[in-house]
C-alpha cells in the first residue's frame, strides 16, 4: 500500500527521536518503547497537543452526522460545525459502533475480534505448565495453512504469547466461522521436521544410554515442558535413553512434532486487542485518505477495514494514514 511508502517505520523511529522516545525492536519484529511504558506513547502525544494549544474534548458522545455544505455534528456535549472531518475512533466490536458513518453511506464490514489468546478448557497443559514459555514453537490451525512461529506462553486459561496472537490476527475470519472451535497442533520445535526430531531422540539414545531421560531435555524446551511431553508420550519417568523402546521414540517425536489441542474458544484481557472489519477499503482514496462518497470526509487508523498483527504494526497503520490525510488537508 504507498501510504506506508510515504510514512514507513523508519519516519515512525526518526519521529518519536526527535521528541526524545527511543523505540526498540524485538528478534520477531515487534516494536515498543524503551520504557516498556505505554504512557510514554500517550504522554508524548497529550503533550504536543498541549504545547500546539489543540483542544480535546473527553466524554463527549458524537451522535449524529449531517453534510450538507459543512459537517454538522451533534454531540453529548452540543453542536460542532467544520469544513473538513478525519474519522479517527478507532476500531469496534460491534457493527453498530459504525452507525453514524453507515448513516453518511459508507459500506461497513462486519466487526470481527482479531489479536487475541488460545482457551483449552478441557486440556491439562493450562493447569500443569501456567507459565512456562518456549521462545520458538510453530503453532497451526489442523487441516488448514494457517500457522505462525515464534513465542508461545502457557496461561491458566491455555495458549498466548505473540505467536498465538499473531496466528489469530491473519486467521481471524477463519476461526469466527468455526466458532473458536478448532484443532490447535504446535511443534514445539520450532520448524524442526518429524525425520529430524527422531533422528535427534535416537543420537540422543546413543550419545547418552545411561542418562535419564527426564533429565536430559532436549530442543532448549524447559524442564517442565519436557517432563510434561514425555508423560504425554508414556515415557516412564526413571526410563533411560538405553531402555527407550522405538515405538516409544517415534511416539515422543510425534509428540513434539505434533502435540494436539482443544481450543474451546477465545480469551482476551476485557475486550479484543483490536478488531478485523470497519469502512470498505474500496470506498477510499488512498493517495488522500479522502472518502470516494463523502467530499471532504478523511480516514485513518483501525476505523478502516485493516488489522495487523501485535508489536506495533496497528499503531504504524494508524501512523501512516494519519500523516496521509493531515497531507492532503
Amino acid at each position: 500500500m504507498q501510504v506506508f511508502s510515504r510514512f514507513a517505520v523508519q519516519d515512525t523511529i526518526n519521529w518519536f527521536k526527535e521528541q526524545n522516545i527511543e523505540l526498540k525492536v524485538e528478534a520477531d519484529g515487534r516494536m515498543f518503547p524503551a520504557s516498556n511504558k505505554s504512557e510514554t506513547i500517550a504522554n508524548c502525544f497529550l503533550d504536543l497537543a498541549k504545547k500546539l494549544s489543540i483542544e480535546i474534548i473527553i466524554q463527549c458522545e458524537v451522535q449524529k452526522i449531517n453534510k450538507e455544505e459543512s459537517f454538522e455534528m451533534k454531540t453529548s456535549k452540543g453542536n460542532f460545525e467544520a469544513d473538513v472531518l478525519i474519522c479517527s475512533m478507532g476500531g469496534n466490536n460491534k457493527i453498530e459502533g459504525y452507525k453514524i458513518l453507515k448513516e453518511l453511506g459508507h459500506n461497513i464490514i462486519s466487526p470481527i475480534p482479531s489479536l487475541f489468546t488460545i482457551n483449552l478448557p478441557s486440556e491439562n497443559i493450562k493447569k500443569e505448565l501456567q507459565g512456562v514459555a518456549v521462545q520458538n514453537a510453530t503453532v497451526t490451525i489442523e487441516k488448514t495453512k494457517f500457522n505462525y512461529t515464534g513465542p508461545v506462553l502457557v496461561t491458566h486459561w491455555g495458549l498466548s504469547g505473540p505467536a498465538v496472537l499473531k496466528l489469530s490476527a491473519f486467521a481471524a475470519p477463519y476461526f469466527f466461522e468455526t466458532d473458536y472451535k478448532n484443532n490447535i497442533l504446535i511443534n514445539w520445535t520450532g520448524n524442526l521436521k518429524l525425520n529430524e526430531i527422531l533422528e535427534e531422540l535416537n543420537q540422543q539414545k546413543i550419545n547418552s544410554a545411561r542418562s535419564i531421560i527426564i533429565k536430559t531435555p532436549l530442543f532448549q524446551l524447559p524442564k517442565r515442558l519436557w517432563e510434561f511431553l514425555l508423560n504425554k508420550a508414556g515415557v516412564l519417568s526413571e526410563t533411560s535413553w538405553s531402555n527407550i523402546s522405538k515405538q516409544q521414540l517415534n511416539k515422543l517425536s510425534e509428540t513434539i512434532y505434533r502435540d494436539v489441542y482443544k481450543m474451546e474458544g477465545k480469551t482476551t484481557f476485557k475486550e479484543e486487542f483490536v478488531t478485523a472489519g470497519g469502512i470498505d477499503l474500496k470506498e477510499i482514496d488512498f493517495k488522500t485518505m479522502q472518502s470516494k462518497l463523502v467530499k471532504d470526509l478523511y480516514f485513518c487508523g483501525e476505523v478502516l477495514n485493516i488489522d495487523g498483527i501485535t508489536g506495533g504494526f496497528n499503531f504504524q497503520n494508524a501512523w501512516s494514514t494519519a500523516y496521509v490525510c493531515a497531507s492532503s488537508i
